[in-house]
C-alpha cells in the first residue's frame, strides 16, 4: 500500500494498527520496525484468532481484541494507523480521542478508509435492486451500513480530539476486475452487510444481478475488464508535542 510506504520510520517505533483484520498489514509493519513493536487491534474475535495463528512467528507483533471507539491505551505508541476500517464507525470522535490518548506527545496518526462517493455507482444499483422482489422483503428499510466522510468533516473532528491535521484529502482509485466473474467476487466479499440479510438461496442472484446491471451501464473494456471508481479518504495527523 502506497500510504504505508510513504510513512517515514526509524525502525524502533511502537505502532498501533486499529482494525487490523487478518493481520497482514500489522505483520508488514512489524517487519519495517525490527527494533520496535506492533499491536493489531480488531473487534472480530475470529480475525484476532486467525492473525495470532498466522503470524505467531513474529515476536514483536501481538494482537488484541478491542473496539476502535474505546481504545484502552495511554501514551503507548509512536504511530497509530488504520486502513479500510473506520468507514464502519458512525461516530468518529471517540475513535480520534482514543488515538490521541494512545499516542505519545509528537506521535503520528495515519488513516485510510472509504470516502464520500466511494463506489457510488455500484451502491446506487444495489439500492435499485434491493427495492425489487424478491430482495425487497429482506432489505426494505435497511440503513446504508457505511460512513463515507469528507476531508472537511475529519478536520473538524481531529481538532476537537486535540490532534493536528497535516493532511486530509479524497483520493480516487480505479478498481479493476477481470470480467463479470471478477466483479461478482468483489461484490460477494464486500457486500456482506446486504447479503447476510438474505436467505442463502437468494444471495447468488442478488450478487450477479448487481454485477449484470453495472456492466450493462458501464461495459467491460476492450480487455474484458470492469472498472469501479473508488474514493479513499486519507488522513495524516499528529498529537502535539
Amino acid at each position: 500500500m502506497a500510504l504505508i510506504e510513504g510513512i517515514s520510520l526509524r525502525g524502533d517505533e511502537r505502532i498501533l494498527d486499529i482494525g487490523c483484520g487478518d493481520g497482514r498489514i500489522s505483520a508488514h509493519l512489524a517487519r519495517l520496525v525490527p527494533e520496535g513493536s506492533v499491536v493489531g487491534l480488531d473487534s472480530s474475535a475470529d480475525m484476532i484468532c486467525y492473525a495470532r495463528s498466522a503470524f505467531s512467528g513474529i515476536h514483536s507483533l501481538s494482537f488484541q481484541l478491542g473496539d476502535a471507539s474505546s481504545l484502552p491505551f495511554e501514551e503507548e505508541f509512536d504511530l497509530a494507523v488504520s486502513f479500510a476500517c473506520l468507514h464502519w464507525v458512525a461516530d468518529q470522535l471517540p475513535v480520534l480521542e482514543g488515538v490521541r490518548r494512545s499516542l505519545v506527545p509528537g506521535g503520528r496518526f495515519v488513516m485510510q478508509c472509504g470516502g464520500r462517493g466511494n463506489a457510488a455507482r455500484v451502491f446506487d444499483l444495489t439500492d435499485e435492486l434491493a427495492a425489487l422482489p424478491p430482495w425487497r422483503s429482506y432489505l426494505s428499510g435497511f440503513p446504508f451500513p457505511y460512513h463515507f466522510y469528507l476531508p472537511e468533516d475529519y478536520r473538524v473532528w481531529l481538532a476537537q480530539a486535540g490532534l493536528l491535521c497535516r493532511r486530509a484529502e479524497l483520493v480516487g482509485r480505479d478498481m479493476v476486475h477481470q470480467g463479470q466473474e471478477g466483479l461478482e467476487g468483489w461484490i460477494r466479499n464486500t457486500w456482506l452487510p446486504y447479503t447476510e440479510r438474505l436467505p442463502e438461496r437468494l444471495r447468488g442472484g442478488f450478487v450477479s444481478g448487481i454485477a449484470a446491471a453495472y456492466l450493462e451501464r458501464y461495459p467491460l473494456d476492450e480487455l474484458g475488464r470492469s472498472h469501479v471508481q473508488m474514493v479513499r479518504l486519507e488522513v495524516e495527523a499528529d498529537r502535539p508535542a
